[in-house]
């Protein structure tokens, strides 16, 4: 199996010690004959970095002059981290930041940037020396793909125009020649462009047919230059909101590339409750509502296929997650939460619904990479702690870019809340460079998983080399944090047994596996 870094310092054996009474059974059969060809792009794993409590600053970017140990005035920590993850893409920079943000301020000299008020998230001052220059150079260093979301709301089309501009041309012209002037010679050749964001909401109040409008006067004038064409990305709904979907699609047809959904966990906008402290109700509620997400995407995707049979137009999540009432004592605006076992539940079962519906869905972005909302990572001052949702997408990452497999299971309702149906297990499965990964969730509290798993490519499983990755806690209310060991990591998983039929292996209540076979 490849490698799995960054998982506990002391590895553990995973030994499952539960009575039958306790225990579900599941048959699960890799259908590879049924598989189409339909890659799962690897930018379903994609993040998003917004100027939002402490995101940029003291989350990805320090400044040269910090004691923190940092390369170029970003995070070393944070920095190794994420390139552990494969980060394939990355939004930025925002969110409702993004419709209040004028790149001229973030460019040219440190000392005579713009100072601003953050007036979306509490208020911080914004002093720009993470820009444009700042945050391309990060995707560059990281190797992954930049997404930037364009001022709609509060900019004009001449503004965006010439931010493409500065970004992509190798023209000897005056906007480019500035790009040159601030330090950098060659274009970052950025492909994928958010025409605003939420421009039902903050990002302008808008009816969508009136952002339709928009939209297409904005893209008039983004224009491509050589050696990359622009993928560009309407503004798309609120989860349940079909209408915004519909007269989009109907309004701007193809001259737009993806239309983008947002979806949070979330059941109450008044109360979001918090992150750590919730009994079991409050476990499974969430995981429904978080699992709700999928005939959200059917739907929409319904609407799409009716009005863009040919499937020209992509559907990008480009925002979502849990979302949780702030951490006691910290700033309401910044969003800072914890993750717990439960969050990491989330982002898996989320992933395998994302992983089914990749004929349509080519990105999608949680939010978000660090100290807000959903994190990869928490830092504070110089400590870095990983999140259970970045074991997560340490684990899934082996998806990435790889031939969808489809499965069969019987899978009955373990619950039922009043936010719909949490399934006894959940399964996604891909192929590429001559291994098979099937990532597995058991979200019962109490219940172990005994399944068995079966293949049609290897017909003695006794040939078979099986290994395996495991994601668990003591406690599903576990979290890591800082200046003490962590509670929630990989650890590796060996109590697989093969047999005639393929192999057989029992997965501990609230887990998440991820197997390879070779």
């Amino acid at each position: 199996m490849k490698k799995f870094s960054l998982i506990c310092a002391v590895l553990a054996t995973v030994t499952a010690g539960f009575s039958a009474s306790a225990q579900q059974k599941a048959d699960v059969k890799l259908r590879e004959s049924a598989a189409d060809g339909t890659i799962i792009p690897k930018e379903i794993y994609g993040q998003f970095s917004e100027h939002l409590g402490r995101c940029i600053y003291d989350g990805l970017w320090v400044g040269k002059d910090s004691e923190i140990p940092n390369v170029d005035g970003y995070r070393l920590d944070v920095f190794n981290a994420l390139k552990e993850l494969q980060v394939p893409v990355m939004r930025w920079p925002g969110g409702c930041f993004a419709d209040d943000y004028h790149w001229m301020d973030g460019v040219g000299p440190l000392e005579q940037r713009t100072k601003i008020a953050n007036n979306n998230w509490g208020g911080t001052l914004e002093d720009n020396s993470f820009g444009t220059h700042e945050f391309l150079n990060l995707c560059e260093k990281l190797g992954c793909e930049p997404y930037i979301s364009g001022n709609v709301g509060s900019g004009t089309p001449e503004e965006l125009a010439k931010w493409v501009e500065y970004m992509n041309s190798d023209a000897p012209s005056t906007v480019a020649n500035m790009r040159r002037a601030n330090g950098r010679e060659e274009p970052w050749h950025v492909k994928y462009l958010g025409i605003g964001n939420e421009a039902w909401g903050c990002g302008g109040n808008m009816r969508p047919e009136y952002y339709s409008d928009l939209f297409r006067r904005y893209t008039t004038y983004t224009r491509d230059y050589k050696g990359e064409r622009l993928y560009k990305i309407a503004s798309g709904a609120s989860d349940y909101d079909y209408n915004w979907t519909e007269v989009c699609l109907n309004a701007i047809g193809d001259k737009m590339d993806a239309i983008a959904v947002h979806y949070y966990s979330v059941i109450d906008w008044n109360d979001k409750t918090a992150a750590t402290k919730f009994d079991d109700e409050g476990y499974y509620k969430f995981l429904a509502k978080a699992l709700d997400i999928e005939p959200t995407i059917q739907k929409h995707i319904a609407i799409m296929d009716r009005l863009d049979p040919e499937g020209k137009v992509d559907l990008l999540v480009d925002e979502w997650g849990t979302w949780w009432n702030v951490e006691p004592g910290t700033n309401p605006g910044h969003l800072y939460q914890q993750s717990t076992m439960r969050d990491a539940m989330v982002a898996a079962l989320s992933l395998n619904v994302f992983q089914k519906y990749t004929r349509r869905i080519k990105m999608a972005n949680i939010a978000q990479v660090v100290n807000v909302l959903q994190a990869m990572v928490l830092t504070k001052g110089d400590q870095m702690v990983l999140t259970p949702t970045y074991h997560v997408f340490n684990m899934y990452k082996v998806h990435q870019d790889a031939e969808f497999i489809p499965v069969e299971f019987d899978s009955k309702p373990l619950v039922w809340t009043e936010k719909g149906a949490v399934p006894t297990l959940s399964v996604s499965a891909s192929r590429k460079d001559g291994a098979i990964h099937v990532s597995l969730v058991n979200p019962s509290l109490d219940q172990a998983q005994k399944v068995t798993l079966s293949w049609e490519t290897f017909k003695s499983s006794a040939k078979a080399n099986v290994s395996g990755v495991i994601l668990s806690a003591k406690d599903v209310h576990d979290f890591n944090d800082f200046g003490v060991e962590p509670k929630v990591c990989n650890k590796e998983f060996k109590n697989i047994k093969k047999t005639a039929k393929g192999i057989e292996f029992e997965m501990p209540a609230a887990s998440i596996i991820t197997l390879e076979i070779k």
